[in-house]
């Protein structure tokens, strides 16, 4: 499979397939397609969907297969930011914040991943579940707003503001840590846990997730009188 991702802030990823090749997205990625590729709604078995449900997807993905020749389909963003490509193999899982998962090729296994910390599921932001790609292929996800990527060491951690962590590689392991001072907690405007990203792996971080932009215009979007 051949890709392109253009139009940043507002993205696709643009998909070439040789014939009988087929890749599955989320529900209602499709942006445009060639007239020869064929769409069929799978499910996957009753765990995979609830997993798919709890992880902030549909029960449902959509596979779409060149049939009779090349094929071409794009899938675009949800919201103004990035579509990053992932080549996933074993030892290189990615775990995502959820509803991160865009598309993935033939080999790659979408499923649930769970904090093992209760705190870090209650306070951190990122939730108990998250979504996590694994198997063999390449697969695309979505992050919000602009996307800082770093490395991190054994040892070596990074403090985020909550909900802004996009994702990380599967070595990683996330942890909160409350915000010092009664005061700073109150009246700092950055709440009262942070997210703690454990190394060694690599973290994604975007700079508007979806939660904060819609904090952001709300004060502007008319009310019903």
């Amino acid at each position: 499979m051949k890709y392109s991702i253009e139009g940043e802030p507002l993205p696709v990823v643009i998909c070439e397939l040789e014939p009988g090749e087929y890749v599955q997205t989320e529900a209602g990625a499709m942006a445009w397609m060639s007239s020869n590729m064929k769409m069929e709604t799978v499910g996957g078995g009753a765990s995979k969907m609830l997993g798919r449900m709890f992880s902030g997807e549909s029960l449902f993905l959509n596979k779409y297969t060149a049939e009779g020749g090349p094929g071409l389909i794009a899938l675009s963003s949800n919201v103004p930011g990035a579509i990053k490509p992932f080549q996933i193999s074993p030892g290189n899982e990615i775990v995502a914040q959820k509803n991160a998962f865009l598309a993935m090729a033939p080999g790659v296994e979408l499923s649930t991943f769970f904090q093992k910390k209760i705190g870090a599921g209650f306070f951190g932001g990122e939730g108990f579940i998250m979504q996590k790609l694994s198997g063999d292929g390449m697969a695309f996800v979505e992050f919000d707003g602009y996307v800082k990527e770093y490395d991190l060491a054994a040892g070596e951690s990074m403090l985020v503001n909550t909900g802004y962590l996009a994702a990380m590689t599967a070595g990683c392991s996330i942890d909160v840590k409350t915000v010092p001072g009664v005061k700073n907690m109150l009246f700092g405007g950055e709440g009262i846990f942070n997210t703690i990203i454990n190394g060694p792996g690599h973290i994604w971080i975007h700079s508007m997730p979806v939660s904060a932009l819609a904090n952001a215009i709300r004060p502007f979007i008319p009310t019903s009188k």
